[in-house]
């Protein structure tokens, strides 16, 4: 389990509230990049001010990166980060990304850490699939 900053978006820089406002908008995933072409009219100029702003933002708790896609998500739960697990189902049709987390899970892992003797940091599940909606087109 990692000990999130509790930082509310009131206490955001300019550039950081820029980013979280672009992933909040976003119909899923983004990259850096593409979070770069869309803040150009805003006045970011190079991909540090993004990642900067997403290292801040990730800290947080507001924003996830999803490690298979490169791409990064506004945290659909921002003020439930004790939980310790986050799982992610996301559809390789439409790129959906559903955030959630699960009390079976998180036991069994919990369990397993500590037979193992294992300390775990950061617990993320990606899940790659299709969703519901492009199951039934």
């Amino acid at each position: 389990m990692t000990a999130h900053t509790h930082t509310h978006t009131h206490d955001l820089t300019r550039n950081q509230s820029l980013v979280l406002d672009a992933l909040t908008r976003a119909d899923g995933p983004l990259s850096a990049y593409t979070i770069l072409d869309r803040l150009r009219e805003d006045g970011f100029r190079a991909p540090l001010q993004v990642y900067r702003a997403l290292d801040k933002l990730l800290a947080a708790g507001l924003v996830h990166r999803l490690e298979t896609l490169n791409a990064f998500v506004a945290c659909a739960h921002p003020h439930c980060h004790a939980q310790g697990l986050i799982a992610f189902a996301i559809c390789e049709d439409c790129g959906q990304v559903d955030e959630f987390s699960d009390e079976v899970v998180r036991e069994r892992l919990a369990a397993w850490s500590a037979t193992k003797g294992f300390k775990a940091e950061k617990t993320m599940i990606e899940i790659r699939g299709h969703c519901a909606a492009c199951l039934a087109a």
